[in-house]
């Protein structure tokens, strides 16, 4: 399963057996198994605008339709979307107590709903809406709702002001979740970062905190990475392949 030039998914798994805190790092690759799309890849175009673009906090002030018209299709892809095998495994090696936490940059919930306690979002969450104004805080379906009624923009129940989505947009703070990630990453000896670029920042600087502090980076992506030359193991492989595989050696 392994490419050329890159160590086995045996020796991963002896890896994950000696590690005493080992993490999963994810990113959009695992879900796009899902039937989500990846809105920042090569169809990363939204009309004519891009993810980056359409995520950002003053698209949100300035255009809030066209924001909610893009985010309304986003809640309406995630309503219809499954954990796949990846996920899956990833919980059940948690619940063997191989992998400590996951840490991920997805907005999807989709580690929760396949059994990943405490799944740290790095990004926030599309399974909530916020209002900025006077900060309230509820589930998705109170946006999505009033969308499918045909409002353009949903409205917060408590003071009428507009919601937002969940999750850090470009423009925004860096999120409270980070220095939790970092507390994660001082104990980490092994992260296997699973469907990432490892390209955007900081999460792109994760792997060289933890080969820092004297610990070993393992990679399962389709395409190269930021943190392919550092990488004890690297795998050319869909997560959902790749990591029922590695469950079934560890448990075998």
């Amino acid at each position: 399963m392994g490419t050329a030039g890159y160590d086995r998914l045996d020796l991963l798994a002896q890896l994950l057996r000696e590690a005493r805190h080992a993490l999963v790092l994810t990113g959009a690759g695992v879900s796009t198994e899902s039937g989500l799309p990846d809105y920042r890849g090569s169809d990363g175009l939204w009309g004519a605008r891009r993810f980056e673009e359409l995520a950002h906090i003053e698209m949100w002030r300035s255009e809030p339709e066209e924001f909610w018209a893009f985010y309304g299709r986003r809640l309406a892809h995630l309503g219809e979307a499954q954990p796949n095998a990846g996920h899956v495994a990833i919980a059940e090696l948690e619940r063997l107590g191989f992998v400590r936490r996951v840490l991920t940059q997805n907005v999807d919930g989709l580690h929760r709903s396949a059994g990943s306690v405490a799944p740290l979002e790095l990004h926030g969450t599309l399974a909530e809406v916020e209002c900025l104004a006077c900060g309230f805080r509820g589930p998705k379906e109170i946006a999505a709702a009033q969308l499918e009624a045909g409002a353009p923009v949903p409205l917060c129940p408590a003071c009428g002001s507009n919601l937002k989505p969940a999750v850090v947009l470009f423009g925004e703070l860096l999120p409270p979740a980070l220095g939790e990630a970092h507390a994660e990453l001082a104990q980490c000896d092994l992260l296997i970062c699973c469907g990432s670029s490892l390209r955007v920042f900081p999460v792109a600087m994760f792997p060289e905190r933890v080969l820092s502090n004297g610990g070993e980076i393992a990679v399962v992506n389709l395409g190269p990475t930021g943190a392919d030359p550092q990488a004890r193991v690297r795998l050319e492989v869909r997560t959902g392949e790749a990591l029922p595989a590695l469950l079934d050696l560890l448990e075998n």
